[in-house]
Formats: C-alpha cells, structure tokens, sequence
C-alpha cells in the first residue's frame, strides 16, 4: 500500500509555475489574495477596506448582517432577552422580528427542537465518532429517511427544514458527545431533553453539564458567540459549498452534510482548537507569561518555526479579509475579558491580550510585512469555550450549530436565484498518451 501510495502521490505532481502560466486563480483568489467574484449575495457584507480618491485603505473591519452592523445590532441587544435567535430571524427573511414575530418564532423554533421518535438511540448512540463532526454529518444525513418529502426544494419545506435542524443541530452535538464519552471513556451517560422556553445557548449548557445547571453570564457569553459566528458572507468555504452543492438542486440534508464537511477541517472550522494547542504550548515554555521579553522570543521561535508545531504561524492571527480589525473578535474579546473576570482567570486574559499585541510586531518584523494584521476571532473563542467548560470536541460543532444559520439563509437565497449548476473549469496540464494492452505495458 505504501509503494502505491508513493506512485499515485508522484503521478499526481505536476510544475506549480503552470498556475501563473495560465493565469488560474488558484484557491479562486486573484493574485493579490482578493477573492475571486463568484456571486451576488444580499445577506451578510464582510468590509476591510474603505476607498480615497480610488484607492483601498485599511480600515476597521465591519460584518453586516442583512445590512446590520454586527456592532449596531450587539449594541441594541440591551433588555436581558437572548439574541441569537433574533438573528437567525433577520437572517433567514431580511428584517429584524417585532416582538410578536419574535416570540412565534421562539415558539415553532421549540416546536422543532425535539428529534424524531428513538433517533438518539437508533442513529446518536450507534457506533459514536471521535470526530464530533462526523456524527453531525451521520445524522443530518440520516433525518432525511424520517422526512415526509425530503426532495422537495421548494422555499416554503426548505425553510421548513432548516429551520428543524437549526433546532436540532445543538440537541445532536451535544447528544453525541456524551455518546462518545460513554462508550469510548466510560462517562456516565446522561441525555437532558431541551426546555422549550429556554433559548438556544442555554439549552446547550443545560444538556451539556451533569447538573444541568449555568449562570446568566455563561449563557449570555455563549448566545454572543452564536451570534457572530451566524455568518460570514458567500465566500468562505463552507458557505460556499452550500451554494455549490445546492445548485444542483440536491436535497437538503446532503447540502448541510457537504458544509458541515468542509467546517471539519482544520484550515476552516478546527482553527480555534489550534490557537488553544499553541496557548497551552506557550504556558509550558515561557516561564514568566508577565515577561514580554520572554513571550516575544518564544512568538519568535514559532514563527521561525523552531517552536510549537513547526510550521511557523502563530494561530488566530492574520485573516484573508480583514486588515486593521475582525469586529467578531473585538466583540468576543470584550465577552472574554468579562468572563475572565468572573471566572478568576483575568491572567490568562492577560496572556492573550499579551500575545494579540506582540503577534502584531513579532509577524511585522519577521515576515517583513507591508500590510496590518490583526487577531481573528478564532483568537478569543477557543478561550471562551474553555472557560464555559465546554469540551474541545465540541469546539466545531458549536461553530456548525451557530452557521446552521448562514447556510440556511444561504441555500435559499441560491434556490430562488440561481438557475444553473455552479461548474468553474479546470485546466488539463497532463499528456495524451495512446493505448498499451495489458502485455505491452
């Protein structure tokens, strides 16, 4: 196996100058790292840039949702109501909810919080997946067999049906952990069914801890983190996948099977864990954090990759849109600090407000760059998510749970404006090569 390997790994190699000959986008971005054009979309705007007299300057970043500054619509989250529920709403049709939208929304989004009949038994608990995310996709799949009509894609069942596994999603990450925990680690095994007047956040940390039992900041800090992490625009990976798988007018279930395969992977949904891997590699080896002598040799070692994992990047740092700031992670980052505050770990704040600062000139000076960088808000969550107590498994699937939102929102908006297949093309840079019977070769 390992000499094919090797073969087909040889076969597959061809010159990299091809992309440039050929002017390909590679990873579609132009080649100042810009993305590459590839559709319309209404429901969400990343901004980095603003423009003087035609030029592109660095600017803070700003993310709208339905042409809703993010910070304008945190701002306005002031009465002691949860909110990411409200942003699936203004997401999903275009305007923020009265309150008497609001609270029927709030009840058919309880109404679809429940699993089908012997699903956790049947599908959750049979053969658990280390990889949480697998078993997301396992069971997304699998609810297509209990829908009625799960080829309809028509708007009104699509809706219908996004809005069950916005609903369900978080009952099934949480549901397959304790599985996992259970058969592989010999946990006890302990399955919460949701409250239906409780909102989304707080019935993840009910049916996640043993006691059932969370404080309002606690839930308030992981509703936020729902909130920005809804969505993105239609240029990231996973969205994009929903849009790609979605213009073949495939089902639903398959749609978010694809998306959620691509948040799986570590470049896209799994970053925070990284950045959580490096920061607990940094306490092992810098002996005083308050040190910014030592906290800067170390970033150095990373980035010169003689330190942490070898591969010369420090983690949740940098971002292929933002510049000056990711308003996701100055949002977060304001939740981090308060959490910290109340959970007596205001020194490990400190060290990533250390280390967001140093990153900055450390990167500045060894990459030699000529443009800003700045934290991105995997920075801050996996923080977030650790202080919650919330297991690394489920570091992702809280991102799904949160996204659930934007593909939604997204696969929709392809469905009533798309038409034809998305199919870019590809460049053949291989040899025609006549026929050898099997005894000739």
């Amino acid at each position: 196996m390992t000499e094919l390997a090797r073969y087909c790994l040889t076969s597959s190699e061809f010159d990299l100058n091809l992309y440039a000959e050929y002017d390909v986008k590679r990873s579609l971005r132009e080649s100042d790292g810009k993305g590459v054009l590839t559709g319309l979309t209404e429901i969400s705007d990343v901004v980095a840039f603003r423009t003087e007299k035609g030029k592109k300057i660095p600017a803070d970043g700003e993310l709208y949702f339905q042409g809703y500054n993010i910070m304008d619509l945190k701002d306005g989250f002031t009465d002691r109501r949860f909110n990411y529920e409200e942003v699936v709403y203004l997401l999903l049709f275009g305007a923020l909810p009265n309150r008497q939208q609001l609270d029927s929304f709030l009840e058919i989004l309880a109404q679809y919080r429940e699993l089908p009949n012997k699903f956790v038994r049947d599908v959750i608990m049979k053969a658990p997946s280390q990889n949480l995310m697998n078993a997301l996709q396992k069971s997304v799949l699998t609810l297509y067999s209990y829908d009625d009509n799960p080829d309809d894609i028509s708007i009104p069942n699509v809706l219908k049906q996004s809005l069950s596994l916005i609903a369900t999603l978080p009952l099934i990450s949480v549901y397959a952990y304790h599985a996992y925990q259970h058969y592989n680690n010999d946990e006890s095994l302990v399955i919460r069914y949701p409250d239906p007047k409780l909102s989304t956040a707080e019935n993840i940390l009910r049916t996640l801890r043993p006691d059932g039992q969370y404080t309002e900041l606690e839930a308030r800090v992981l509703d936020i983190a729902l909130v920005i992490h809804a969505e993105h625009g239609g240029g990231n990976n996973s969205t994009f996948t929903t849009h790609v798988v979605t213009s073949t007018e495939t089902d639903t279930y398959s749609a978010i099977s694809a998306s959620l395969g691509s948040l799986k992977g570590p470049k896209h949904g799994g970053a925070n864990l990284k950045v959580e891997q490096m920061f607990a590699d940094i306490r092992e080896h810098v002996r005083d954090w308050e040190n910014e002598d030592q906290l800067r040799d170390y970033l150095q070692k990373i980035i010169r990759g003689q330190a942490f994992d070898g591969r010369g990047l420090i983690y949740g740092m940098g971002h292929a849109v933002y510049t000056l700031s990711d308003p996701r992670a100055v949002i977060l980052k304001e939740y981090a600090k308060t959490l910290s505050e109340a959970k007596g770990l205001t020194r490990e704040f400190a060290l990533y407000e250390n280390v967001e600062r140093l990153a900055r000139e450390v990167l500045t000076s060894e990459k030699n760059l000529h443009k800003p960088i700045c934290c991105n808000v995997d920075f801050y969550s996996g923080f977030v998510y650790s202080m919650l107590g919330i297991p690394r498994e489920l570091f992702t699937p809280i991102f799904a749970i949160s996204r659930m939102a934007g593909w939604s929102a997204h696969r929709m908006e392809e469905l009533v404006n798309g038409g034809k297949i998305i199919r870019p093309a590809y460049k053949y840079v291989g040899h025609h090569v006549p026929y050898l019977p099997l005894e000739k070769r």
